[in-house]
């Protein structure tokens, strides 16, 4: 369970960023160099390869260095893990919001009959 929350803390930390966001959607279509990646957002490379070091870190990428171009692809791994985690918080909420309705069809109840 700690390693199951410190990965979430990695992909949630790494999803906290627009740019980085944006990153892992361009990857959804495809492994793409640093330079395709970051062309559209006009930072230097620098700050640009600071967004893939804290997404490398979450385990949401990878990156493989073959001659000169580091080329960058998607690990689904640890957004299934995310996407789990979502999965368990919508069924806990739905079971408390029935539980919530089925309170207040009960107090409605008690309240007609008075």
């Amino acid at each position: 369970m700690e390693n199951y929350s410190i990965a979430l803390n990695g992909v949630f930390h790494a999803l906290a960023d627009p740019t980085r966001r944006s990153v892992i959607a361009r990857l959804g279509r495809g492994p793409a160099s640093i330079k395709e990646l970051a062309a559209p957002f006009g930072l230097g490379l620098p700050s640009f390869l600071k967004h893939i070091k804290v997404l490398e870190n979450s385990g949401l990428i990878a990156s493989e260095k073959v001659g000169r171009v580091r080329t960058c692809k998607l690990q689904r791994g640890n957004l299934a893990a995310a996407e789990k985690w979502f999965d368990e918080q919508r069924v806990a909420w739905e079971s408390r919001y029935e539980n919530l309705d089925q309170l207040l069809t009960h107090l409605k109840g008690e309240q007609d009959e008075s």
